[in-house]
């Protein structure tokens, strides 16, 4: 069973006055293609995403969500414009030094689980580090797995595991190295509805007791509800952003941007 949230979870408070500012892009632009076939992804947006807030992206099939995620956690590179991370501009790094400030400070969770089959949940969990070389600190790694509820599955292997509690080793996965944030691209995707408020009521506690920082892609409504602030974008630029609100609010949202 999954530990308790704390109380506050959905109350959505702004974020404090001065809060940190984790990752900022400044006239992103990401253009696919050439000529007339050219696609224009982004169409220059400027974001700034705060230190320990759950943010929501959405926007219909083609916004640009995914694309803007991609870009600010360096997986994919702009056609113009700038992506800064905990303080380091992204176009001035070779691609070691970005491979390592991925590893480093940045922390995934995918549609997909993205488990190791050969691998056990503890071993999944603890992967990042183990690829970087480092142990974890083994108090930390017993809150983690005390918090995603798998006290009793660590050394069963993913197909021992229900699709949600794969999903919560992949999330608790993208938090043992502590990184600066979490990208959380449709975390729900795969999961029935049980399952899903498991998910994202784990993120809002990473959030809201471990100060982690997490930018969450979904197409879901009820999945944004759980977040602090709600970006939309349309047609690759910001449409909408401000406090998440509730799962009706968000959807009044949506429908005001589609007309």
């Amino acid at each position: 069973m999954l530990a308790a949230m704390s109380t506050h979870a959905f109350e959505h408070a702004d974020s404090p006055t001065g809060a940190t500012t984790i990752v900022a892009t400044a006239g992103l632009h990401r253009r696919y293609g050439d000529g007339a076939a050219a696609v224009d992804a982004l169409a220059g947006v400027d974001v700034t995403i705060r230190r320990g807030e759950l943010t929501a992206v959405m926007g219909a099939s083609g916004s640009g969500k995914s694309t803007l995620m991609h870009l600010m956690a360096g997986l994919d590179t702009p056609t113009a414009g700038t992506v800064t991370l905990d303080g380091v501009r992204l176009d001035q790094l070779d691609d070691r030094r970005l491979t390592e400030l991925r590893r480093d400070k940045v922390g995934f969770v995918f549609q997909a689980f993205n488990l190791l089959p050969v691998l056990t949940a503890e071993e999944n969990l603890v992967l990042p580090l183990t690829i970087a070389g480092r142990k974890p600190v083994r108090e930390w790694l017993e809150s983690l797995v005390q918090s995603v509820g798998l006290g009793d599955r660590r050394t069963h292997r993913p197909s021992e595991l229900s699709g949600g509690q794969q999903q919560r080793v992949a999330v608790a996965r993208a938090l043992v190295s502590k990184p600066a944030v979490v990208f959380a691209d449709e975390p729900t995707g795969n999961l029935d509805s049980a399952a899903s408020t498991e998910v994202l009521e784990l993120l809002r506690r990473a959030v809201d007791d471990f100060a982690q920082t997490v930018v969450m892609v979904t197409h879901d409504a009820g999945a944004a509800s759980y977040a602090d602030r709600l970006i939309v974008l349309a047609d690759g630029r910001i449409a909408q952003d401000s406090r998440a609100g509730s799962t009706e609010e968000i959807l009044d949202v949506m429908k005001a941007v589609r007309s």
